[in-house]
């Protein structure tokens, strides 16, 4: 047999169509949602079916990393391509098989790309892992996702050895210093180094079809208020359904895309993988250890970034610094994973002349909802429903659709590319999650006459004072248009009277000092911009509990909340 009996020059111009169609509709939301069709190929794979197909003689850098040292190194397609298929050929020689689940926990390194491509090619099962993970998640890990194989930075096998079963164990970036019972996978290389020609050079042949529907990648979720639920994709879910994530982030082939983002979580993948390479454009990595807004700016102009995406935990230390320090600002400005205020938004536009476009999306899907290039953007609005996903809102009571809020759901007829399978092995939340025809995202948004939706909160974190109905994401907006504020939470603090008011937690930015002259000036400020309902009534300093992936965990503020630890500043003493 040969590579190309397995490959399906059909599926590949279904998703060449439907590719070009967004690209040439930049611009054109509306002709862009009405038109788009998802393609809906019964064989795919995505690695080789499209990245081998966009990377035959290609000479682009597919990849660019800058250290932190300022060594810089680059991959083309074509390399990558050949890098991938002698990946591939090296794992399935260590038992690597299709259907085999492999724990990937490597960070922004050229074998990440490189070992995701070659498991597509094998029809091996990824679950990506960050390597911030410890002992006691890994075992989790590696338990419930039955995980068969591990491949891991060579500084991270130590976290392995109490975590017992029967996995292959393999290191990355080795050297010549492994453990015991570690297998290297430079060894794939014919002693050429980073940059060097894989041993043999042989092409990679598959060993049978891959379904559309086959399962590819298995995620773990953050777990920002319960035990990390497993979610499933296939094949086709996360390679097609990116096409909405690239016409939101603007990428055009030859374009250089930096996006910021931890590996092993959905949103590296979103945008350090499959968008960007649909596309056609170059992933750009600068590989820090701790952020410098300075330097990540120089390393910007120096690699050309076209395209920019960050957490809005970036944004926000971005906005602290010189921002005119970047001489050439990129075409485009995104930010995803939690809404952004629309304070941040307008300082980087005084500053860059561009305008940071929201997004919503999960790990659960693809991008659903954004603010694409070239419409106009409503401050506060994360925009409207991306290309093949149409947006309901439904009463979380009722279940009964509501036009004007409710919980952002998915209509599922048809279904999009971009929707999980469901959730690994746990049947009966698979079923609550897509009741109703619905996936149902547990997040609350607000739609206007022109369709722009609005964050207004997790349906578990929005709360009742006095009767009226506040969103904890617009009080911490209108608490960090102070200059005082670098982060905040709010949450319900229990109160005899009013049964619940808004209690912040603040993170305060460099310069000032947490004590009552500055929780009054806060106070102060609440009362000038929100209306009196609204008013945060508690605060207390302090850093904000996060996920390993950087959200804010509001469950642990609220469970601190109800216990009273803590200093905190009541408004009504301070006036």
């Amino acid at each position: 047999m040969t590579a190309n009996t397995y490959k399906n020059p059909d599926a590949t111009a279904q998703f060449l169509a439907a590719r070009d169609f967004l690209l040439d509709r930049r611009g054109d939301y509306d002709g862009a949602h009405a038109g788009f069709t998802w393609p809906c190929p019964d064989r795919f794979n995505w690695a080789l079916d499209w990245f081998d197909h966009i990377a035959a003689g290609n000479d682009t850098d597919a990849l660019r990393i800058v250290e932190e040292d300022g060594t810089s190194r680059a991959v083309s397609f074509a390399q990558m391509s050949a890098t991938s298929d002698a990946a591939a050929n090296w794992l399935r020689a260590q038992g690597v098989a299709a259907g085999d689940r492999i724990m990937v926990m490597l960070g922004n390194q050229r074998e990440l790309w490189e070992v995701m491509l070659a498991a597509m090619k094998l029809r091996a099962i990824v679950i990506p892992a960050t390597p911030l993970l410890g002992t006691h998640d890994l075992r989790d890990r590696v338990e419930r996702g039955q995980v068969r194989h591990v491949i891991v930075r060579a500084e991270d096998t130590g976290k392995f050895d109490d975590v017992p079963g029967g996995y292959t164990r393999i290191a990355a970036g080795a050297g010549e210093d492994v453990p015991a019972g570690w297998l290297r996978l430079s060894d794939l290389y014919d002693g050429q180094g980073d940059t060097g020609t894989p041993a043999g050079g042989a092409a990679f042949v598959p060993d049978g079809i891959t379904l559309a529907t086959d399962p590819l990648m298995l995620y773990f979720t953050s777990g920002t208020t319960d035990r990390p639920k497993l979610v499933e994709h296939t094949h086709a879910s996360y390679p097609v359904g990116h096409l909405s994530t690239m016409y939101w982030l603007g990428l055009r082939p030859g374009d250089v895309h930096l996006n910021i983002s931890s590996p092993g979580w959905a949103k590296h993948a979103w945008s350090n993988l499959f968008a960007p390479w649909n596309a056609g454009a170059t992933v750009f990595i600068h590989n820090y250890t701790r952020f410098d807004a300075g330097r990540l700016m120089a390393e910007m102009d120096r690699g050309g970034v076209t395209s920019f995406c960050a957490p809005p935990t970036v944004w926000r230390m971005l906005i602290q610094s010189d921002l005119t320090a970047l001489r050439t600002p990129p075409r485009e400005a995104v930010a995803a994973g939690e809404p952004l205020n629309p304070e941040v938004i307008e300082q980087v536009r005084q500053a860059w002349g561009v305008t940071i476009r929201d997004g919503f999306g999960q790990t659960e899907t693809t991008l659903q909802v954004g603010n694409f290039p070239g419409v106009p953007v409503k401050p506060g609005s994360m925009g409207r429903p991306a290309p093949g996903y149409r947006i309901v809102l439904v009463d979380p009571v009722t279940g009964k659709e509501d036009p004007d809020e409710g919980e952002l759901c998915v209509d599922l007829a048809p279904r999009p590319a971009g929707v999980m399978t469901g959730y690994r092995d746990d049947p009966a939340r698979t079923g609550e999650a897509m009741a109703g025809g619905v996936y149902r995202t547990g997040d609350i948004a607000a739609r206007d006459a022109d369709g722009y939706l609005t964050y207004v909160g997790r349906a578990d974190d929005v709360f009742k004072a006095s009767d009226y109905k506040i969103s904890p994401f617009e009080l911490e907006s209108a608490l960090l248009e102070h200059e005082a504020v670098a982060e905040a939470a709010v949450v319900p603090a229990p109160d005899p009277l009013r049964l619940a008011v808004p209690k912040a937690y603040v993170a305060l930015a460099a310069g000032w000092e947490a004590g009552p002259e500055t929780a009054k000036a806060l106070f102060e400020h609440s009362r000038a911009v929100l209306s009196p309902y609204k008013r945060i009534r508690r605060i207390e300093f302090a850093e904000l509990p996060k996920t390993v992936s950087g959200k804010i965990r509001r469950v642990q503020l609220r469970e601190l909340t109800a216990q009273g630890a803590g200093q905190e500043y009541d408004e009504a003493d301070l006036r």
